[in-house]
């Protein structure tokens, strides 16, 4: 794959146009809110259970690092404290 080397040569009037501040519009950032029930839903009478990470775990495409609460169904909660993913607390 060929390599441009030349460098683009500016006139007076474009060096001039480039050194001006630009503005642009700042999008307002949106809260990150984490998922109600992270992992599989939760089965028919079932509460939702909240579990300490102690490893980074990902889910459904969701980084989560250790020490981040998340609230997942008793099945689910099961197996990951089964895989030490949970933190003794």
């Amino acid at each position: 794959m060929a390599t441009n080397t030349t460098t683009k040569k500016t006139t007076a009037p474009e060096a001039e146009e480039s050194t001006e501040a630009v503005t642009v519009e700042a999008r307002p950032e949106r809260p990150r809110r984490a998922p109600a029930i992270v992992g599989p839903p939760l089965g028919e009478g079932q509460e939702p259970v909240t579990v300490t990470l102690s490893h980074h775990l990902r889910i459904d495409g969701t980084d989560f690092s250790p020490g981040v609460e998340i609230t997942v169904s008793p099945d689910y909660a099961r197996r990951l404290r089964g895989q030490g993913f949970t933190a003794r607390t």
